[in-house]
């Protein structure tokens, strides 16, 4: 017989949220949601008010001397989950402002006390919170008030079976010395951390009373919505697809039979292969192909831009799947994007249109876009986009861009062609004075493959690949071309 009391959960209706809090916010908690000015404390709090208000569960939002309740009115009700029938019916605004002028806690206790019984709140918001402890008075009698007002609120507000929030501008060292957290269930820490030219807003769950929550801090956004979250969390990688006979099922053709035969009858599903190249050497062609033969085969894509359209790239094959609906463009242009926010809008696409291939192009891109703190692991962010793509259960293909110095064989920066399952690379040669391009396959895992080197040309038709190795009869009766490094 299991005798513990359950908490109760409610949705907070803030994108992203409700995954920190581990499920939602406990009823009748006490919670601190603090932060430095211009976090975003004030509308987390209203985008949870409007969320949960209702004529059964009515909200109660208390100002003190910080925004009077007409200037915050005039400013929130720009969010789209602002709904001003709910003003004054089933939410209430209350200025303590006078109340609190006296420096009488008892008073300002009276106050509120009063105004919860009168409209039976289940939801009660103090802003700003620290504007309260403030005028507390110097020394120990003034802190023993202060801590008296606070557990006697924190109380009477449980035995109201009222939900609390108390709002409040404190830095990361106030936080844990201050008498308001010794009481408080839940806490949210909100900041905006600057780097360069950008700046990233990230939110904390630093307690939770009762419930298992994420810990470290997580990105967000303030768009015409409101907040939007976006925890830092790595879905289960999905199953491998079999067939009923046991087998492996079929493999994902790349679009160009010869290149199919050198991966032994193309990718297995589920895996990313990493194209990788000097500029001009078709690797977007290759993308394109790659989404072409799924739209052949009624599979949806997804292409994921950073520094330039799809429909600027001059491909007229590309264009005419976008505009037919057959593959759909996930375009970011941020300069201070996160990681985070790049995987949201991938997997929101995916689940959306039911794809089973995206191509991202490319991987050197997304490190020109990166807020400068996602830019200094490079390789742990594209593990984290791999790893979310992975648990999709889609083909990916992903582009890296580098420079070809002939001589070094290199498959991406920092050391990401490790996190790949594929790798094909497209190379340079140079040979009586013109530049030769050769393509092979590096690594297939757990798969065979081709280790051919396979010259190729581009034509209006796409890539064409020579059927047998071409790099021993191009330099038939010239070795010291490889002598010199040109390779």
């Amino acid at each position: 017989m299991n005798d513990k009391v359950k908490l109760g959960y409610q949705a907070t209706g803030v994108p992203g949220l409700d995954i920190l809090l581990g499920g939602g916010l406990g009823e009748f908690s006490f919670n601190v949601i603090a932060g430095a000015p211009g976090s975003g404390k004030t509308t987390l709090a209203h985008q949870i008010m409007f969320s949960l208000a209702s004529e059964q569960k009515k909200a109660l939002f208390f100002t003190v001397l910080g925004e009077p309740p007409l200037k915050m009115l005039r400013y929130q009700q720009q969010y789209t989950f602002f709904d001003i029938d709910k003003v004054d019916t089933c939410i209430r605004y209350v200025n303590l402002a006078e109340d609190l002028r006296t420096g009488d806690f008892s008073g300002v206790l009276a106050r509120i006390v009063k105004e919860v019984e009168a409209f039976s709140p289940a939801l009660v918001f103090v802003d700003s919170f620290r504007s309260v402890i403030q005028m507390a008075k110097n020394g120990n009698e003034g802190v023993a008030e202060l801590q008296h007002f606070i557990q006697e609120l924190g109380t009477r507000m449980t035995s109201w079976q009222a939900t609390t929030f108390l709002i409040g501008e404190y830095a990361n060292s106030d936080i844990e010395a201050n008498p308001v957290m010794t009481v408080a269930d839940g806490m949210f820490s909100l900041s905006q951390q600057v780097a360069q030219n950008s700046a990233v807003r990230k939110i904390r769950i630093v307690k939770m009373r009762g419930q298992p929550h994420l810990t470290g801090a997580h990105t967000f956004r303030i768009t015409a919505d409101g907040l939007r979250i976006y925890p830092r969390l790595l879905p289960a990688v999905a199953n491998a697809p079999w067939r009923d006979d046991g087998a492996a099922a079929p493999r994902v053709a790349m679009g160009n039979a010869e290149l199919d035969a050198m991966l032994a009858g193309g990718l297995p599903p589920g895996h990313a292969v990493m194209v990788v190249g000097p500029p001009g050497s078709g690797k977007t062609i290759l993308g394109t192909a790659f989404l072409a033969e799924g739209a052949r085969a009624g599979e949806h894509g997804v292409v994921a831009c950073f520094d330039k359209g799809p429909l600027r790239l001059r491909n007229d094959s590309l264009a005419r799947m976008i505009r037919a609906g057959q593959v759909s463009v996930v375009e970011k242009r941020s300069l201070d994007m996160s990681i985070e926010e790049l995987l949201d809008d991938l997997v929101q696409e995916i689940e959306r249109s039911g794809a089973k291939r995206v191509v991202i192009d490319s991987l050197s891109e997304v490190g020109l876009f990166l807020a400068p703190e996602f830019r200094q692991d490079y390789r742990e962010t594209i593990f984290r986009v791999l790893a979310c793509l992975a648990g999709q259960g889609v083909t990916v293909m992903v582009i890296m861009g580098l420079e070809d110095r002939y001589y070094e064989l290199r498959f991406s920066h920092d050391e990401a062609a490790f996190l790949v399952d594929a790798i094909i690379a497209m190379r340079y040669v140079e040979f009586e004075g013109r530049l030769n391009k050769f393509i092979s396959v590096v690594k297939v895992r757990g798969s065979g493959h081709s280790t051919d080197l396979r010259r190729y040309v581009i034509t209006d038709a796409g890539i064409e690949i020579d059927a047998a190795p071409g790099f021993e009869g191009l330099l038939n009766g010239h070795p010291s071309s490889l002598e010199r490094g040109r390779f």
